[in-house]
């Protein structure tokens, strides 16, 4: 029989064990949402994506801190051309091998910083100080071969409609990410989706569209979109969007057409169908 002082001191090891237990009955955190689309690894991993291009062979190019590279459908990366720069805003014409970006010099260039406005019309393998060396920092571009688009990165918009040679003043909107279809310019911005068809003179607001974070139009006029909570989007036209899958935080998105695109970080390509 146990005495008292025992069993006081086993109904006190009990609480404790009690009290214990139940502070570890709350539920597990939700585990974190896996991206649900084909991926591969980058071998390589690159340095911090500023944007992805398909060039006319059909491979991804990825603009990124430290120069420009080749993505294989392996994941395997490789340089194109010989400079590291930091190609802020890389973007291009889809399907082709003309491509423009901004940024700053690398290590290895003597140019102006900022960079200004830089175009290629070989993938990136040789690149041409078009305008605003020295000037402009653009944070996003757009182009669709004869307009060109580009937040400064301070006041607002500005557009061209030679190549970048010459510049005008477009809206006071700070853009995230840009577009270019056939039915008008297309701006991610802090207030939402917004659509000009006036040259990026004047936006308004797209009614029920995803909040999305970067956009990218195919050659087919199409647009992808990636949401805050990493969901990809799609749609023919802007107005109707479709939720396309989950890919998860990304830093760049291009489009192949309505039926594909490509989103990135610089761990990893996530192929969208």
């Amino acid at each position: 029989m146990l005495g008292k002082s025992t069993l006081l001191i086993a109904l006190s090891t009990l609480s404790v064990t009690t009290l214990t237990l139940a502070g570890c009955s709350s539920p597990d955190p939700t585990p974190p949402r896996t991206p649900s689309v084909p991926t591969v690894q980058l071998t390589p991993e690159l340095h911090h994506l500023h944007g992805l291009h398909i060039n006319a062979q059909g491979t991804v190019l990825a603009g990124t801190h430290t120069g420009l590279f080749a993505i294989e459908s392996t994941g395997n990366t490789e340089r194109v051309g010989d400079s590291d720069d930091d190609l802020m805003g890389l973007t291009g014409v889809a399907g082709t091998d003309t491509i423009v970006s901004s940024g700053h010099p690398g290590k290895s260039s003597s140019a102006p910083n900022p960079l200004g406005l830089r175009t290629s019309t070989d993938g990136g393998r040789n690149w041409t100080a078009q305008s605003l060396v020295g000037e402009v920092d653009f944070h996003a571009l757009t182009t669709d071969g004869t307009l060109l688009i580009g937040f400064d990165g301070t006041s607002g918009l500005i557009t061209s409609t030679d190549g970048g040679t010459t510049w005008a003043s477009g809206a006071a909107l700070p853009a995230a990410s840009l577009a270019i279809t056939d039915t008008g310019v297309w701006a991610v911005t802090a207030d939402g989706l917004q659509r000009s068809t006036d040259t990026a003179t004047t936006f308004s607001a797209v009614p029920d569209a995803p909040a999305l974070t970067l956009l990218a139009a195919g050659p087919d006029n199409s647009l992808w979109g990636v949401d805050v909570d990493g969901n990809a989007w799609r749609s023919r036209d802007g107005q109707t969007w479709q939720k396309n899958s989950y890919v998860g935080d990304v830093e760049a998105l291009t489009a192949a057409d309505y039926d594909t695109a490509y989103a990135a970080t610089a761990q990893k390509l996530y192929t969208l169908t």
